[in-house]
C-alpha cells in the first residue's frame, strides 16, 4: 500500500470518528511501523525523545504561571484599568477585551487559556452592557487567539523546537504581528459597536485611574519580568517560564492575598492535566512525524507541492491556504508536527526565512483557532457565554477577515517580523 495515502487516510479516518487526536495520531503512527516493518522498539524511544527536550520544559511552567496569574486576579484588574481608559468610545468593552486579550497573552502563551480567563471576566460584563453574546463570545475567541502569536507563546517553544530555531527570536518576531493582530480585530469590534450602539462606559477620572493603575502594576509589570529576563540575558525562554511561576505564586500569596494553599492546589492538578494533555500529543506527534519522514512520505509531498508551480508566491499563497484549512480541522501542536517535516524542504528550496514562516504559519494557526469546525478558543467563549459554536460560527467572520488582512500584510512585509530580532542581536 502506498505510505502516503494510508499515514493520511488512516489518521482523518480515526478523526472523523471522533477519536481524540492524540489517540488518532498514535494509532496510525504505530500501525506504520508495524506494517512496513520499522522495528516496533522505536516506538518507546522515539515516545520518550519526543518530549526529553529542555525548550519544552517551558510548556508546563508556562501553562502554570498563567493559570496562577489569572485566578490571582490579574485579569480582572486589567479589564478594570483598560476600562478606564478607553472611556465612552462606541464598543469600548469590545476594545477593551482585544486590548487586555493581547497583553494577558503576554503571561500566559495559550490561546485557550487567554480566551477563558477573559471570557470569564468579560463575557457577563457585556451582557449588562447589552452586547450579543455572539459577538462577545466571536470577538474574545479571536482576541485570545494573539497569545500564540505575541511572547511568551507555547506556539513558538514548538516551532523553535522542531526547526531549531531560536525561541528568544522567535519571541522578538512575534511582537509587531501580535499587536497588529490585535489593532486588526479592533477596526471591525468598533465598526460594528458603532453600528449597533454599543456604547462605552465613562472615562476614569485621573484620581480613579491612578487607583486603577497601582491595583493592575504588578500584573502590568508581568510581561516585562518574564520577557526582559530573556532580552536582557539574565535567563532563557525555559527559565523565564519559572520565573513566572514563582512570581505569579508572589502576588497570588503576598501582594494580592488572593491564593490559599486549597486554590493553589487545585490550581496545580489542572496545570497538570493541560500539561500532560498538550506533552502526550507532542510525544505522539513527534512519533507520526518520524514514521512517516523514515518512510519518505514527507519528501514525496513536498516535491509535489514544488510540481504545482516554480513561482514562490504561488506556492506560498498554497501553503497558506493549506495551513488555514487544516488549522480549521486540527490542533497546532499537531499541525507543527505533521506539516513542517513537509513545508522544511520547501522552506529551503525557496529560501524563506524560517524566523519569519514560523511567525507567518503561527499567526495562520491563530486565525483557526476561532474558525469552525474546530475552534478551541470558541468552544471555551461559547460555553462560557451559554450559546451553541453554530450560532457564532457567522459572528467569526468579520474577524477572520481581519486577522486575514494581518497575516497578508505579514507575508508581504517580512521586517515586520525581521526587525526586532536583528535590532536585539537575536538572529
Amino acid at each position: 500500500m502506498d505510505p502516503a495515502f494510508w499515514l493520511f487516510f488512516a489518521f482523518l479516518v480515526l478523526l472523523f470518528l471522533g477519536i481524540p487526536i492524540a489517540v488518532a495520531l498514535g494509532s496510525v503512527a504505530i500501525f506504520m511501523i508495524w506494517h512496513f516493518q520499522l522495528g516496533i522498539p522505536v516506538v518507546s524511544s522515539n515516545f520518550y525523545a519526543g518530549i526529553a527536550k529542555y525548550p519544552l520544559l517551558a510548556i508546563p511552567f508556562f501553562i502554570l504561571a498563567g493559570m496562577i496569574l489569572e485566578r490571582c486576579g490579574v485579569s480582572q484588574r486589567l479589564v478594570h484599568l483598560a476600562s478606564l481608559l478607553v472611556g465612552s468610545l462606541p464598543g469600548g468593552l469590545a476594545i477593551v477585551a482585544v486590548l487586555v486579550c493581547v497583553f494577558f497573552g503576554g503571561i500566559s502563551g495559550s490561546g485557550p487559556a487567554d480566551a477563558a480567563a477573559m471570557g470569564a471576566v468579560l463575557i457577563p460584563a457585556m451582557a449588562r452592557k447589552n452586547y450579543a453574546r455572539e459577538f462577545s463570545a466571536a470577538l474574545i475567541a479571536a482576541g485570545g487567539s494573539t497569545a500564540i502569536v505575541v511572547p511568551p507563546s507555547i506556539a513558538f517553544i514548538l516551532y523553535g523546537v522542531i526547526t531549531t530555531t531560536s525561541v528568544p527570536a522567535l519571541f522578538a518576531a512575534g511582537i509587531f504581528p501580535g499587536i497588529l493582530a490585535g489593532l486588526s480585530l479592533i477596526v471591525p469590534a468598533y465598526w460594528i459597536s458603532k453600528h449597533r450602539g454599543y456604547m462605552g462606559e465613562r472615562r476614569g477620572t485621573t484620581r480613579e485611574l491612578v487607583v486603577a493603575f497601582k491595583d493592575a502594576f504588578w500584573g502590568l509589570l508581568a510581561p516585562l519580568v518574564i520577557l526582559g529576563g530573556i532580552y536582557g540575558g539574565i535567563f532563557t525562554a525555559t527559565e523565564a517560564a519559572i520565573v513566572a511561576v514563582f512570581y505569579g505564586i508572589f502576588l497570588g500569596f503576598v501582594v494580592y492575598r488572593t491564593l490559599n494553599l486549597k486554590s493553589f492546589y487545585q490550581i496545580l492538578v489542572d496545570a497538570a492535566v493541560s500539561s500532560a494533555v498538550v506533552l502526550l500529543i507532542v510525544a505522539l506527534a513527534g512519533l507520526y512525524s518520524w514514521a512517516g519522514a523514515t518512510l519518505g512520505v514527507m519528501e514525496k509531498i513536498a516535491d509535489s507541492l514544488l510540481s504545482i508551480s516554480s513561482h514562490p508566491a504561488v506556492v506560498l499563497v498554497l501553503v497558506n491556504v493549506v495551513i488555514l484549512v487544516a488549522g480549521m480541522l486540527l490542533d497546532a501542536i499537531s499541525i507543527y508536527y505533521v506539516f513542517l517535516p513537509i513545508l522544511m524542504p520547501i522552506m529551503t528550496h525557496f529560501g524563506w526565512d524560517p524566523l519569519w514562516f514560523g511567525v507567518l504559519m503561527t499567526l495562520n494557526l491563530a486565525i483557526g483557532q476561532f474558525t469552525p469546525p474546530v475552534a478551541v478558543n470558541l468552544y471555551v467563549t461559547t460555553n462560557l457565554a451559554g450559546i451553541s459554536l453554530e450560532k457564532t460560527s457567522v459572528a467569526t467572520l468579520p474577524f477572520v477577515a481581519a486577522m486575514a488582512v494581518a497575516l497578508f500584510l505579514v507575508a508581504l512585509f517580512p521586517a515586520l517580523s525581521l526587525w526586532l530580532p536583528r535590532l536585539w542581536g537575536l538572529y
